[in-house]
């Protein structure tokens, strides 16, 4: 797969054709929660491009799959930012991407509403799952990822995606755990955002409580459609597939719909 120079870090990238392609349309950009990756998430990137019309890209962050691998000992406590605001933005210019929809999930659906707050521009935003403040209920279920990377096979399972699991899971795990980082937030973020914002949450997620997609939904600076799903965990696409692409599908149309060109 190919590779791009963003922030001085090399990373790994798709390109995906959907299938009638609209002329002149904005591009899809898929961003992958904590410890994901481009595999990691299945068909569900080319089931939402093909639904849509729409190009799309994949990318793993540095640190994750086969981007390059993390050289400092740990990373800031505001990786997040740093990837909305320089290493995002570094990749789009790369691609030569202009106005984006972004859908992210887990930490990329925070990374995408820090992007989109900053000033950058984006068409919509769809926020799989995001974490906009720190949880008690996300803390105790990192700590248990914590135990189970330590005595089950959880190693393994995250070395079939990354080229150093080890790396991979502590850049993730470990700032998460910082007492520090319990102070972490991005709702200054939310009056911000001027375009439109799909906030998915699955009410049995055990990263989060609807209190997050609550906490947008009240403070976005634009519209905000809500999704949220009985029965369902930390990873709506997987856990309901065919729902999260029917709505996504409809919320990234409509924009199309109501913005025709870029």
């Amino acid at each position: 797969m190919p590779k791009i120079s963003a922030a001085g870090r090399r990373l790994e990238y798709v390109r995906i054709e959907a299938r009638a392609a609209r002329p002149l349309a904005p591009a899809l950009v898929f961003l992958h929660e904590g410890l994901g990756s481009i595999r990691q998430w299945r068909d569900f990137p080319q089931r939402v491009c093909d639904a849509c019309g729409l190009p799309g890209i994949v990318y793993d962050r540095y640190g994750y799959g086969q981007s390059e691998v993390l050289a400092e000992p740990r990373v800031a406590l505001d990786f997040m930012h740093r990837e909305a605001l320089e290493a995002l933005p570094a990749l789009l210019a790369g691609l030569g991407l202009e106005a984006p929809v972004l859908v992210g999930h887990s930490d990329g659906a925070s990374i995408a509403l820090i992007h989109a707050g900053g000033g950058h521009r984006v068409r919509g935003v769809v926020a799989m799952a995001p974490h906009v403040f720190v949880e008690d209920v996300s803390v105790r279920s990192i700590a248990q990822a914590r135990r189970q990377f330590e005595t089950t096979d959880l190693r393994q399972r995250l070395g079939k995606y990354h080229l150093d699991p080890d790396k991979t899971f502590h850049l993730w795990n470990d700032a998460w755990l910082d007492p520090d980082f319990r102070r972490w937030n991005i709702e200054e973020y939310l009056p911000r955002l001027r375009c439109p914002v799909l906030a998915i949450q699955g009410e049995d997620d055990e990263y989060g409580t609807l209190a997050q997609v609550d906490a947008i939904a009240r403070q976005a600076g634009g519209p905000c459609e809500l999704l949220k799903l009985p029965g369902c965990g930390h990873a709506p696409f997987k856990d309901q597939p065919d729902i999260v692409l029917a709505a996504v599908s409809k919320f990234i149309n409509e924009i199309n719909a109501n913005n025709p060109s870029r």
